[in-house]
C-alpha cells in the first residue's frame, strides 16, 4: 500500500503524536499535572476511537513495513491500556515536580506511539527501529529525576544493557538479511515455506533476536538490570516499564518466531524451555530475600515472564492465547501494585516492606487492594493471574512438556511465600512504633483520586477476567485469526 494511503488507517499513531507534541508545547505555559495529565488522557481516547478505521486496512501499510492484523490491534489496545493507567497513577506521584510535567507526559505519549509501531511491525528493520525508541524513551524515563543519584545510576545501568541486546539483536537481523536478501517477514516466510533455506545458519540468527528480545522482556541472562532500574526509577515509570515494553517484546517474539519463523520452531523449542524454567526459578529464589517492595516486585516480574514464555514454548493456539490472556492480566495486576505502592510510598516515605506493618490498621482499604493485586500475582483462584497461569500451564500439559508444567507449579508455590509476606506485614505485624504519625497514609484523606480511579480499573479488570475469562478468551481467540 502506498504512503499516502497508507495515512488513512494510521490515524491512532498520528492523533497520538499529535497530542504528545500538544502538551510538550502545553507545558511551557501550564505547569500543572492535574491539567496537563487529562490532556494526555483525551488524546489517548481519541486514539482509541480512531482504531476501528485501522481495522479496515486490507493489505500492509507503507510499502509493507507495517501490518494492521487482528494481532496488533490487540497489543495496541494494551498499550492504550498501560499508558493510560500510569497516566492516571503519575499524577498522584508526589516525588514529581509540576516543572517537568510537559516533559514527562510526552515522553509518555511518545514511547506509546513507538510501541504501537513495535506491534505492528513486519519487518525485521522496523522492528529494530520501533524497538530502539521504545528504549531510547524509557532510558530517559527512568533516570528522569535528574538530581535523585538513584534514578540517575537505574538509568545509566538500563542504558548499558539495553545497548548490548540491540547490538546482538541488529546482528541477528543482519545475519536474516543475509541468508534471505530481505528483511520483510512475509518474503521470508514464504522462503521458508518453499524450504530453500540453511537451517543451522537461520537457526544461530534467530538466537542473536531471541536474545535482543529477551532483554525486553526479563529473560534469564538478560536480567540483571531489572532491579536496579525498577528500584532507582520513579515509581510510576517503574510500572510502566514492568508492563508496557514487556508486552510488546512478547508481541514480537509471538509475531517473528511463531508467525513467520515457524518451521525452524523445534530447533529453539527445548532451549528456550530450559530458558522458562531458570528465568521462573531465578526470579522467584532471588524476590524471597528482598526488603525493598519494589526490588521484590521486580524479581517477581522476572519469574511472571518466565510463567508467560511456556506459552511460546509450546507454540500451539492454546499456548498462544494463554501467552495473550496472561499479558493482560499481568499489566493490570502489575500496574495495580505499583500504585498502591505509590500510594503508601507517599505517606510513608519508604520502599522497604518493614515499614508497610501494621497497614491494615491505618488503611485498610490500601492494604486490601494490596493484597489483592499480590494474590493475583501469586495465582490465587478466582482472580486473573490464576486463570492466566492455568492457560499456559493446561498448554504444556497438552502438548507434553511435563518437566516445564512441574517446574512452573513448583515456582507458583514458591513465589506464594513472599507475596503473602508482604500481605502479613500489613495485616499480623503492628505499626512500627518509630513511623510519625504524619507519615501515615490515609487512602480516603491523602489519595490522588487519579491514582484511585486506576486502581479500580486494576481491581475490576483482574476481578472481571478471573470470573468471566471466557469474555477475554473470545476477544482473544479472535485477534490470532
Amino acid at each position: 500500500m502506498s504512503v499516502l494511503l497508507s495515512v488513512k488507517y494510521f490515524l491512532p499513531e498520528i492523533a497520538l503524536t499529535g497530542f504528545a507534541v500538544a502538551v510538550l508545547l502545553l507545558g511551557l505555559f501550564i505547569k500543572k499535572r492535574m491539567v496537563l495529565g487529562p490532556f494526555c488522557l483525551l488524546g489517548i481516547l481519541c486514539a482509541v476511537l480512531l482504531m476501528p478505521q485501522s481495522y479496515k486496512a486490507t493489505s500492509p501499510l507503507f510499502s509493507g513495513m507495517l501490518i494492521n492484523d487482528s494481532f496488533s490491534e490487540f497489543f495496541k489496545e494494551i498499550v492504550f491500556l498501560v499508558a493510560g493507567l500510569v497516566i492516571l497513577v503519575s499524577m498522584g506521584y508526589r516525588v514529581f515536580s509540576d516543572e517537568d510535567a510537559g516533559e514527562y507526559y510526552f515522553l509518555l505519549l511518545a514511547v506509546s506511539v513507538a510501541m504501537m509501531i513495535a506491534a505492528s511491525s513486519n519487518n525485521l528493520m522496523m522492528i529494530y527501529i520501533a524497538l530502539e525508541a521504545v528504549s531510547l524513551i524509557s532510558y530517559i524515563l527512568v533516570g528522569f529525576l535528574k538530581r535523585d543519584r538513584h534514578s540517575s545510576e537505574a538509568g545509566l545501568k538500563y542504558f548499558l544493557f539495553g545497548a548490548l541486546a540491540t547490538g546482538v539483536m541488529l546482528y541477528g537481523i543482519s545475519f536474516i538479511y543475509g541468508l534471505f536478501g530481505t528483511t520483510d517477514l512475509a518474503v521470508i516466510s514464504q522462503l521458508l515455506a518453499a524450504g530453500n533455506v540453511n537451517i543451522f545458519a537461520s537457526t544461530i540468527s534467530l538466537l542473536l533476536i531471541l536474545a535482543g528480545l529477551s532483554f525486553k522482556c526479563a529473560l534469564v541472562p538478560f536480567h540483571m538490570w531489572v532491579p536496579d532500574a525498577y528500584q532507582g526509577a520513579p515509581t510510576p515509570i517503574t510500572a510502566f516499564i514492568s508492563a508496557g515494553p514487556k508486552a510488546i517484546g512478547f508481541a514480537i517474539l509471538i509475531r517473528v518466531f511463531l508467525k513467520n519463523f515457524f518451521p525452524l520452531f523445534p530447533a529453539w523449542s527445548e532451549l528456550v524451555s530450559v530458558i522458562a524454567i531458570i528465568t521462573m526459578t531465578a526470579g522467584n529464589i532471588l524476590a524471597i530475600n528482598q526488603e525493598d517492595i519494589k526490588r521484590m516486585l521486580a524479581y517477581s516480574s522476572i519469574a511472571q515472564a518466565g510463567y508467560i514464555l511456556i506459552g511460546f514454548v509450546v507454540g500451539t493456539a492454546l499456548g498462544i492465547q494463554g501467552m495473550m490472556f496472561y499479558i493482560l492480566a499481568y499489566v493490570l495486576m502489575n500496574i495495580g501494585a505499583f500504585g498502591c505502592v505509590v500510594l503508601i510510598s507517599n505517606g510513608l516515605k519508604s520502599d522497604r516492606i518493614e515499614e508497610y506493618s501494621g497497614l491494615s490498621k491505618r488503611e485498610p482499604v490500601l492494604a486490601f487492594l494490596l493484597a489483592v493485586f499480590l494474590l493475583s500475582l501469586a495465582g490465587i483462584p478466582p482472580l486473573a493471574g490464576f486463570f492466566g497461569k492455568f492457560l499456559v500451564f493446561a498448554a504444556a500439559i497438552q502438548s507434553r512438556y511435563y518437566i516445564l508444567a512441574i517446574a512452573a507449579v513448583a515456582n507458583s508455590v514458591l513465589a506464594v511465600y513472599y507475596y503473602v509476606k508482604v500481605i502479613k506485614f500489613m495485616y499480623l505485624d503492628e505499626p512500627r512504633a518509630g513511623t510519625p504519625v504524619s507519615a501515615r497514609p490515609v487512602f480516603g484523606a491523602t489519595g490522588s483520586m487519579a491514582v484511585k480511579l486506576a486502581l479500580i480499573i486494576a481491581l475490576a479488570g483482574i476481578l472481571v477476567a478471573g470470573l468471566f475469562p471466557g469474555l477475554f478468551i473470545g476477544w482473544i481467540s479472535a485477534s490470532l485469526l
